[in-house]
């Protein structure tokens, strides 16, 4: 259908989101050191070792598989793939960069050659297309050499590793990338810290203290970047990356009420707040007050926090959380990922996440009125089973219904008056799963003829829903 006010402003970012370590493999090419998205195994197995205690970074092909190394082989065939997205008509494409691709190590003092000119060569190619990169530094991956020897990020030194890395990206691509994302959902480190600072928690009773003081040195290294970026590439712009889950009560109890009010600003608003507002908020003192958290803060952090926030705001959306305050371990909503209870107004998906296209709203407005600050949703999409007909043709009527849902919901919020920069749904093209490395679990609207057990061609196909987003941009949203 065509309706004129559903369209879009002018400039409107369109594109599609994937992570390097998730679609790139070309593992050991190229000159590519191990990161922790390496050592991470296949299958279902690999939630349960994300939340583990003590997990030990190790590779163990003996047990387990490992798909990253792999991938879908973007490393190889990016052209083509760019190529596909460029016949979408993106705008844009949010991507990121394997940190051990340009610093094996991590601790070098001089990039490697290699891994700076494979991004010369995707970035080339993609502006061949008009194509903007949308470029995030750090998504779920670090050397491993930064891990073993210095802990990951509880090491105030892997600061210092960082910015080199975020200086020599900005110097060697200053005229090609001009959006840069710092840390991708940085809040997930609350639930999964071997994606997000390269350590397991050891055990529970230091839980706390190894976490804040992680998050302190990852805020410290996001203002370095920032900092950085506005020198060297004076017109680009930095934003951060929060997962965004909008938090319901249960019901009206007041006890409900304030509980998930609690929550939401603990998960979806603590790093934000550090990030766009330049300062700790208030609430979180009384947190680190009553787990007795008294984080290392050195001179002039405070002050570096304050003085370089992010231009803008990015985040993922799948799904809402719905919470109460005493639940049965049986009403614990476990497909979601992040707890809560079971929402009896909302469908779910194969993986059992729930979803909730006006969720997408109701989180634009929520950020917008909390920070006033140009938001981008950077990630948003259906994991599901797609069935190849013998003709080759690939139905996913069920993508498209809930991609067109939350456009539709992108719509309204624009009308509340959000400044919402653009849209990159999450696996434009079919990767590995992060949470459970799975092929089957498919978010994209091109399909890769490869499966869980390592077997398939490569090949890749055009989804119903590739034509429908195609239409979907070349309207400016007019055409859902």
């Amino acid at each position: 259908m065509k309706n004129e006010t559903m369209k879009f402003p002018e400039g409107f970012l369109w594109g599609g989101a994937t992570a390097a370590n998730q679609l790139e493999g070309g593992f050991g090419e190229g000159g590519k050191g191990l990161s922790t998205a390496d050592v991470l195994p296949g299958g279902k197995q690999r939630l349960t070792l994300l939340k583990s205690i003590g997990f030990d970074f190790e590779i163990d092909k003996d047990k387990y598989t490992y798909p990253n190394h792999e991938a879908i082989d973007f490393y190889h065939r990016y052209k083509e793939d760019i190529a596909l997205f460029a016949e979408m008509g993106f705008k844009c494409y949010r991507m990121s960069i394997a940190w051990t691709r340009i610093f094996p190590d991590g601790n070098e003092q001089e990039p490697n050659e290699a891994g700076l000119a494979f991004y010369d060569s995707v970035f080339d190619e993609l502006h061949k297309y008009g194509i903007e990169p949308v470029v995030t530094i750090s998504h779920y991956e670090m050397p491993i050499h930064l891990v073993k020897e210095y802990g990951g990020w509880k090491s105030r030194e892997v600061v210092g590793f960082f910015e080199r890395y975020a200086r020599v990206l900005f110097n060697r691509y200053k005229n090609k990338v001009k959006y840069w994302l710092t840390f991708n959902e940085i809040n997930i480190s609350f639930e999964m810290p071997i994606q997000g600072f390269g350590f397991a928690i050891q055990n529970e009773e230091d839980k706390y203290q190894t976490t804040f003081q992680a998050f302190h040195h990852q805020f410290v290294a996001s203002s370095l970047a920032v900092k950085a970026c506005h020198e060297i590439i004076p017109d680009a712009k930095i934003g951060c990356m929060i997962l965004y889950l909008p938090t319901y009560p249960y019901d009206c109890n007041p006890e409900n009420v304030l509980f998930a009010k609690q929550e939401s600003r603990f998960f979806n608003n603590f790093c934000a707040d550090v990030q766009v507002r330049g300062e700790y908020p208030a609430f979180i003192q009384r947190y680190f007050k009553e787990h007795n958290i008294e984080i290392e803060v050195q001179p002039g952090d405070l002050e570096l926090l304050k003085q370089y926030p992010v231009d803008f705001i990015s985040f993922s959306y799948y799904m809402s959380r719905t919470e109460k305050k005493e639940k049965s371990p049986e009403e614990i909503m476990q497909g979601n990922g992040l707890g809560g209870v079971r929402n009896p107004f909302l469908k779910t998906s194969e993986w059992g996440w729930e979803i909730d296209p006006i969720g997408l709203r109701i989180t634009l407005n929520e950020f917008y009125d909390r920070y006033q600050k140009p938001l981008f949703v950077v990630e948003n999409g259906l994991g599901a089973n797609d069935k190849v007909e013998e003709d080759g043709s690939i139905h996913d009527d069920y993508r498209i219904d809930y991609i067109r849902d939350h456009i539709k919901q992108m719509r309204e919020a624009i009308e509340d008056g959000v400044e919402l920069m653009g849209y990159t749904p999450w696996g434009c093209i079919d990767l590995v799963s992060a949470s459970t490395g799975e092929m089957s679990k498919r978010y994209g609207f091109i399909y890769v003829d490869k499966h869980d057990d390592g077997g398939g061609t490569f090949d890749r196909k055009k989804k119903k829903s590739f034509f429908w987003y195609k239409d979907v941009i070349a309207t400016n949203g007019a055409e859902l």
